[in-house]
């Protein structure tokens, strides 16, 4: 277990969250990204460290319009 695990954890959950308030479904926030929907949805899951690059991220963010410092 990586020392920054519940970090990745905690930063799917607050993903998932503001994509839920956004009205996204994980599928077509997938698609809007660009980003295949079983990589999405290892982001978002809460028992499952995914890591992601800060393009990814980044890209996130932009799709949600939302300032990165929203997810931490």
């Amino acid at each position: 277990m990586s020392k920054h695990d519940e970090f990745y954890k905690r930063l799917g959950r607050n993903i998932a969250k503001i994509r839920l308030e956004k009205g996204y479904t994980q599928e077509s926030f997938a698609n809007k990204v660009g980003i295949s929907y079983s990589y999405y949805t290892q982001i978002e899951a809460p028992n499952v460290v995914t890591k992601m690059s800060l393009e990814t991220l980044l890209d996130i963010a932009e799709a949600l319009d939302v300032d990165i410092k929203e997810f931490l």
